[in-house]
């Protein structure tokens, strides 16, 4: 009988506290595919993409209906980073379902005009101001927004004092955009403004990432639970490292009065997949312990991995690939992760001072090689009429009626050639070749004479890196792509390249024949520098990884490429002929030469296949 009233009681305090319109919801995966081409048409970035964003705390003064109903606690902020733009899931704040649709809409135009929020209370009338003035045919819009908000916050609590002038400037601000400069303070946080966006979270981890891509062995695991798509948590990183085993110490007598957490390893034998999908929802912020648990198998971290915070940024979820595995002669489909990255917080850069005498020399070599322009006769159309063409028809016996080709036109002749320069980034490339530079340096230094040497020539080129860590990250980094001009922002992704982790070269080949592929050139050269042999942690490691290479660059000859590598490994010819045969490498002794002698073999090579 209590459970039966303690029921009936919840549902009647719920519904009095329930603010919200149902009938008029509108899911964002509903109109997710409507908004990223808004997005991209009111100057928002190319890349970004459209995601739902978790719901916030926000320690806002609540009435007595929503402290027994236990809402009105969190609130679905949107916001933006570098990846996509994070708007609610779903909308059904206003009564009217064209209106919550309209507020979509607004919020994606708001993103591209403000991609970065440092003041939400000053950037979001900031943005609010360019837009209505760019944009006249919002302003219907907007201030219906704007009306039924304002209509929304009198409905809230009764606010006095510090709360109730911070109100008023609020309602000011949306009312009249760049009217309100400053907001005043008060003890609780303002009740959020469904119209604007809010700064992102510190620490943005996904918790939807799925590991799955591992050895064989782990195929038998249980399959990872379904999260919401699209949503990520807030995260912090603790360090509970201690000497020894930690233990729970109290006193009976405090036991009621406080508690105090430390480190115990305990071995989890009950399984909880069931509840950890309800875990990470209502989990607002997830921390992440240094220490292995022996209850954590199921939540992997490499730590061979920076952290996301220092490491470059992905482009997309990545790319599943097929491996070969010789010991069963086949090929086994989506086995390796490949996930694209770019250096987003690469520094712009000109030629080093070093190197400008070099790049200077290999542009003014490279440019006799730009297409020339030439005659074409018997035109229908041209800058000069053809004396021949024209000469022809007055001597015919009997002239054509129709139209006649009478003039020559000068068309440039370019060389269909498209390149792409595939350069190992594993941490073999660390060594030191002196007491001031290693390998990686000179890496550095022939991308940057190899793409200054081409920017002269004006063939079509591009330039990426890779290293992996087993098959589950094959990292593949992206310096310049061939729809980019070379420039400045170039040169500082390549300047700010690191070495690290291991050299899985089949995905990484097979993904450059794709994007090679593309080219709608004659010749494709696929041109890898390296370092090694192919090798990674797992079982890619000798005759494995070999095998597996060899079949990718079967697999380009066969897409009509040309492949050719590049080494400073003085043991490659135990190898190297085996992968691409006795013509298809080349082997540098001097190091150091490798920025020089690079672009004289791109000569050689397209010299014979033009």
């Amino acid at each position: 009988m209590e459970e039966f009233v303690g029921q009936l009681w919840h549902r009647l305090v719920t519904r009095h506290a329930q603010i919200e319109h149902p009938n008029a919801e509108v899911k964002l995966t509903e109109i997710a595919h409507r908004l990223a081409p808004y997005y991209r048409a009111m100057g928002g970035a190319a890349g970004k993409l459209i995601e739902g964003a978790p719901t916030r705390r926000v320690n806002t003064q609540r009435r007595l209906r929503d402290q027994l109903a236990g809402t009105q606690r969190h609130f679905p902020l949107s916001w933006q980073d570098d990846r996509s733009v994070r708007l609610p899931k779903s909308i059904a704040c206003f009564p009217n379902q064209e209106l919550n649709e309209s507020l979509y809409y607004w919020l994606t135009a708001l993103a591209a005009r403000q991609p970065i929020i440092q003041h939400w209370f000053l950037d979001n009338q900031r943005a609010c101001q360019q837009l209505l003035a760019n944009y006249p045919g919002l302003h219907k819009t907007y201030l219906q927004l704007t009306e039924a908000t304002i209509g929304l916050r009198h409905q809230w609590c009764r606010l006095e004092g510090a709360e109730l002038e911070r109100e008023q400037a609020i309602r000011a601000a949306l009312m009249n955009p760049g009217s309100v400069s400053s907001l005043p303070r008060a003890s609780r946080e303002p009740l959020p403004v469904p119209l604007w966006l809010y700064p992102e979270p510190l620490h943005a981890v996904s918790v939807s990432a799925e590991e799955s891509m591992d050895s064989v062995s782990e195929t038998n695991a249980a399959p990872p639970q379904n999260l919401d798509q699209g949503e990520r948590k807030a995260a912090e990183r603790i360090d509970d490292r201690r000497e020894t085993d930690g233990l729970m110490v109290f006193q009976l007598a405090s036991l009621f009065s406080w508690t105090e957490q430390v480190a115990v390893d305990r071995c989890q034998d009950e399984d909880t997949d069931d509840e950890s999908p309800k875990a990470v929802e209502d989990i607002d912020i997830i921390t992440l312990a240094r220490q292995r648990r022996a209850g954590a198998a199921k939540v992997k971290f490499d730590l061979d991995l920076p952290a996301a915070e220092n490491d470059e940024l992905p482009l997309g979820d990545g790319i599943l690939l097929p491996e070969w595995d010789f010991r069963k002669s086949e090929l086994v489909q989506n086995y390796c992760l490949l996930q694209p990255l770019l250096a987003d917080h690469a520094v712009p850069a000109s030629v080093p001072d070093t190197l400008k005498n070099a790049a200077r020399s290999l542009r003014n070599r490279f440019s006799m090689l730009r297409p020339q322009r030439q005659w074409q006769l018997r035109q229908p159309v041209g800058e000069e009429l053809d004396l021949n063409a024209y000469l022809d028809t007055l001597t015919q016996p009997e002239p054509k009626a129709e139209h006649q080709d009478l003039f020559k036109a000068r068309t440039p002749m370019g060389r269909e050639l498209s390149c792409l320069l595939l350069a190992d980034l594993s941490m073999s490339t660390d060594v030191a070749l002196t007491e001031k530079q290693r390998v990686i340096d000179v890496i550095r230094h022939t991308l940057l004479l190899f793409a200054e040497a081409l920017s002269g020539s004006g063939d079509r080129f591009a330039i990426y890196g890779f290293s992996s860590v087993k098959n589950k990250q094959v990292r593949y980094h992206l310096l310049k792509n061939f729809a980019e001009a070379y420039s400045d922002q170039t040169r500082g992704r390549i300047l700010a390249i690191k070495p690290g982790f291991y050299t899985r070269m089949g995905a990484a080949i097979r993904q450059s024949t794709e994007i090679l592929k593309t080219q709608k050139t004659q010749q494709l050269l696929l041109l890898i520098v390296s370092d090694g042999k192919p090798n990674d942690i797992d079982h890619y490691e000798g005759r494995y990884g070999i095998e597996d290479t060899r079949q990718a660059i079967l697999e380009a000859k066969q897409q009509g490429l040309l492949p050719f590598c590049v080494t400073v490994d003085d043991k490659a010819s135990d190898y190297l002929p085996y992968l691409f045969g006795g013509q298809g490498y080349a082997m540098v002794s001097d190091v150091q030469r490798l920025p020089h002698l690079l672009p004289k073999l791109y000569l050689n090579l397209t010299g014979a296949i033009s």
